[in-house]
């Protein structure tokens, strides 16, 4: 069963600009992180993991009356969180992926003291059985 897991960070609160934390704490935030992938890769449950480039460097893209893309910097839908990075991970059961989002969490932020960053968990859809 695949699920992503999908890390939320607050708007404007600043607590998340990682180029803003102590040499120190973005050190041990990044091993947490190398160390949790690790675990997961070597018990065959990361199928993989990205992080996000910060909201001011998203764009909106639709398609434009010929067809072509149009491309913007909004409007976003209104949220107090933006999406900074995920992991897609293959495990037996959904405890597993909260087990592992929960670990994600714990990550450790400025001073040491643990994130607790939101972790959305979403199973993957397969593709329709076929007839």
């Amino acid at each position: 069963m695949k699920f992503l897991l999908m890390m939320h960070a607050p708007r404007g609160t600043g607590d998340w600009d990682l180029f803003s934390w102590s040499k120190e704490d973005l050190d041990a935030h990044l091993r947490f992180l190398t160390e949790l992938n690790r675990e997961l890769e070597e018990a065959g449950e990361l199928a993989g993991i990205l992080g996000l480039a910060p909201p001011a460097e998203a764009r909106v893209v639709r398609a434009g009356s010929d067809g072509n893309p149009v491309v913007s910097d909004g409007p976003f839908p209104e949220s107090k969180e933006f999406l900074a990075g995920y992991w897609m991970v293959d495990v037996d059961s959904a405890e597993r992926a909260y087990e592992i989002a929960g670990k994600a969490s714990t990550a450790p932020g400025p001073g040491g003291a643990p994130l607790n960053m939101p972790i959305e968990v979403r199973q993957v859809m397969g593709a329709p059985a076929e007839d």
